[in-house]
């Protein structure tokens, strides 16, 4: 799997490629179905496969103020892409010049000249170019106009309601891992680099392995159950705290210990999924208590990973 960047030259066999256009932050049901179709096209036709992505997110450039929002890490959705058939991850960097391309030139420009695309495929809510000036009838438009040949993906449909990241990130910030989960065809997981903490979970006979959130949505705050999986593809099911710590000094962390695991992993990048939401976080009277109802909270996820 290569990564590419739209401000570089792309490599002459990458020319000709069937592109997915999407943001696809998440890679859900819908965003599967996208990637899954031009996937079929390029094998169809005999063409690679690039899945573009936008990072910074857009809404992160007009709206830099906006609260942390990201379901995948680039690295994550670059593992996803690569699983789902597709030969190189094109990352649109967006900033001021994104922003204010034209539509038109978009397509013609970049999508044509500059990538050399021959097919993309969207979904129908796909919008781009400046002020958004461009949908999926521009697209189709004016790809036919330059040899470009535009498709669209209908939206998902489970239960009977549309398949979309915001309902993914709303159902994660009202403590429902399992709607998230049945939507993303997996657990919704944060990956990021262990860091020294104070030790009080060591202390307390239940050490964690502490990790900031970074650019990631915050779901609701408490206790989970968690299965990690470390640098080695190994995994362990845990039980892990996601918030501020109301018995210390606040501290916004994921803060997941790992069952039947010995070992350090400061410094190396691991991956939290968020598979069972146990309860709130919580303030207890002494360390006793709290410590009391963290083995409760372990026997609970024990029990729920089985």
């Amino acid at each position: 799997m290569k990564r590419l960047f739209h401000d570089q030259p792309i490599p002459e066999d990458l020319r000709g490629a069937i592109i997915a256009l999407g943001n696809f932050d998440g890679f859900h049901l819908g965003h599967q179905a996208v990637v899954g179709r031009a996937v079929q096209r390029g094998a169809h036709e005999r063409r690679p496969v690039i899945v573009a992505t936008f990072d910074p997110h857009p809404v992160r450039h007009f709206r830099p103020d906006t609260p942390p929002f990201r379901l995948t890490t680039l690295d994550q959705r670059e593992e996803m892409f690569a699983h789902a058939g597709a030969d190189a991850m094109l990352v649109f960097r967006f900033g001021a010049e994104l922003a204010s391309t034209t539509a038109e030139d978009f397509v013609v420009k970049l999508l044509g000249e500059h990538l050399g695309a021959a097919g993309v495929v969207t979904g129908e809510d796909f919008t781009f170019g400046k002020g958004r000036g461009g949908n999926v009838d521009v697209l189709r438009d004016l790809g036919a106009e330059h040899g470009i040949i535009a498709e669209t993906v209908g939206a998902v449909l489970l239960d009977g309601t549309r398949i979309s990241s915001g309902r993914i990130r709303e159902a994660l910030q009202a403590g429902d891992p399992h709607v998230a989960t049945q939507q993303l065809t997996r657990p919704f997981a944060i990956r990021a680099e262990v860091i020294h903490g104070d030790k009080r979970g060591r202390d307390f006979g239940w050490p964690t392995a502490n990790m900031k959130l970074g650019p990631y949505l915050r779901p609701a705050y408490g206790i989970y159950a968690v299965r990690v999986r470390l640098p080695d593809d190994s995994e362990y099911d845990g039980v892990a705290n996601l918030g501020h710590r109301p018995m210390f000094e606040p501290d916004e962390l994921l803060e997941a210990h790992l069952f039947d695991f010995d070992g350090d992993l400061y410094g190396q990048p691991v991956e939290v999924a968020l598979h069972h939401y146990l309860r709130p976080e919580a303030k207890f009277a002494t360390n006793d208590e709290l410590i009391a109802q963290i083995g409760r909270d372990a026997a609970q996820a024990r029990e729920l990973l089985i």
